[in-house]
């Protein structure tokens, strides 16, 4: 069995062609998708600005085989989002991935000197 690496996918797009019925519902749900509902999940956590209605961005949670290595996550992860925005009936286009594979990033901590 492969190694197992945890990503952080940022997956972001450009809304396109939104029929009147979706921008309302987006426009009526914007509050639940502002800043205070930006987080990584497994099943993505959409967050956009209201006005103007341009961009969107999911975070999602990726797990797969290191040896893919991010472009598989960023693969993964937009093709979650792209079923959802058809699920959900909305025009996209533009998607474009930013990947942090937790397993590898460094975390600096502040030394007992620098306290």
């Amino acid at each position: 069995m492969s190694e197992q690496h945890t990503y952080r996918v940022i997956v972001r797009g450009t809304w396109d062609a939104l029929t009147d019925e979706a921008r309302q519902r987006l426009l009526g749900e914007a509050s639940e998708h502002g800043m205070l509902s930006m987080r990584f999940t497994e099943d993505g956590s959409l967050s956009y600005e209201p006005s103007p209605l341009k961009h969107f961005s999911w975070r999602y949670v990726v797990v797969s085989d290191a040896a893919d290595g991010e472009e598989m996550a960023a693969a993964l992860a937009e093709d979650r989002a792209e079923t959802a925005l058809k699920g959900l009936g909305y025009g996209f286009r533009d998607l474009k991935s930013t990947v942090t594979d937790l397993d590898t990033m460094k975390v600096n901590r502040k030394s007992a000197s620098r306290r």
